[in-house]
C-alpha cells in the first residue's frame, strides 16, 4: 500500500483552523468530551459497541495473558472488559488526562484499582521497556495516532516475543444497503446528535471524516505487517462497521 493513504489519515484533524498538532488536538478534543464520552459511545452505536469489545476480549483470551497494555484506553472500557480473562495486571495509557480521570473513577467504583492502572502515555513513545506485555490492545484509538506507523511499531516493541496485538477500529461497510445507510447516518445524523449531547462542535464531525480517510481491511493489515507483526488477520463485525485486527510479534 502506498504511503499516500497513511498521509491522508494523518491530515484529518479535529480543527483545521488550529495550529496544534493532530496529537494535541485529539487530546484537547477528548478532554473536552470526557464527561459525555461513555454515554455517547453507547447511544450513537445503539449499544453495539459492547458486543464489539466482547469480540476483542475473546481474541485476547486466546493468548492467556498475565500482562495487558490497553493503548488509547480512554475511560477504560476495554481494560475493564479484559478483567474477564483474569490477568495479573492491566495497564491503560492515554494522552487525554480527563478521559483517564473518568476511567479511574469507574475502575475504583468497581473495586478494580489493584489490577487496572491508568496512566498518561503517548502511543508513539510508550513509557515501557521492550518485551513487557503478553497482549497489547487498542479500541478505536489507532485512527487518532499522529503517526500511525510509529504508534504501531511501538506497540510491537513493548510486546513480548510471541505476544499478541488486538485492535478494534471503525471501517466502512461495502454492501448495499448497509453501505448507503451507514454513510448517511455517519455524515448527517451522528455529527448532529454528537454535537447536541457533547456540546463540542468538532468531535463528531472529525469521527466520520477520520474513518473515511483511515486505511482499512487489507490495507491496514499490510501496515501491521510492515510494522513487524506476523500472522495478521481481520474479522469484519456488524456488516463491516467495525473491523477486528490481530497480529503477533
Amino acid at each position: 500500500m502506498s504511503s499516500d493513504k497513511n498521509d491522508l489519515s494523518a491530515k484529518v484533524l479535529p480543527d483545521i483552523r488550529s495550529n496544534l498538532s493532530k496529537k494535541e488536538q485529539v487530546a484537547e478534543m477528548f478532554n473536552n468530551i470526557a464527561g459525555k464520552y461513555d454515554f455517547l459511545n453507547h447511544f450513537l452505536s445503539l449499544g453495539i459497541d459492547k458486543s464489539w469489545r466482547k469480540k476483542a476480549i475473546a481474541e485476547v483470551a486466546k493468548a492467556h495473558p498475565q500482562t495487558i497494555l490497553d493503548v488509547a484506553t480512554g475511560t477504560g472500557d476495554l481494560a475493564i472488559a479484559a478483567m474477564s480473562v483474569k490477568p495479573q495486571q492491566i495497564t491503560g495509557v492515554d494522552i487525554a488526562e480527563q478521559m483517564l480521570e473518568a476511567g479511574r473513577k469507574k475502575i475504583a467504583a468497581l473495586n478494580l484499582s489493584s489490577t487496572i492502572k491508568l496512566q498518561y502515555g503517548d502511543s508513539e513513545a510508550l513509557p515501557f521497556a521492550p518485551d513487557t506485555f503478553d497482549v497489547v490492545m487498542c479500541a478505536y484509538g489507532v485512527r487518532n495516532f499522529g503517526n500511525l506507523e510509529a504508534g504501531l511499531r511501538d506497540m510491537h516493541r513493548v510486546l513480548k516475543p510471541g505476544g499478541k496485538a488486538v485492535i478494534l477500529e471503525f471501517s466502512q461497510p461495502q454492501k448495499f444497503p448497509v453501505k448507503q445507510f451507514y454513510r448517511f447516518y455517519f455524515r448527517n445524523i451522528l455529527p448532529v446528535l454528537g454535537k447536541i449531547v457533547s456540546r463540542h462542535s468538532a468531535a463528531y464531525t472529525y469521527l466520520p471524516e477520520s474513518v473515511m480517510a483511515f486505511p482499512q481491511g487489507k490495507d491496514f493489515c499490510e501496515i501491521l505487517e510492515r510494522c513487524g507483526f506476523k500472522g495478521v488477520g481481520l474479522k469484519r463485525l456488524t456488516f463491516g462497521i467495525t473491523t477486528l485486527y490481530t497480529g503477533v510479534k
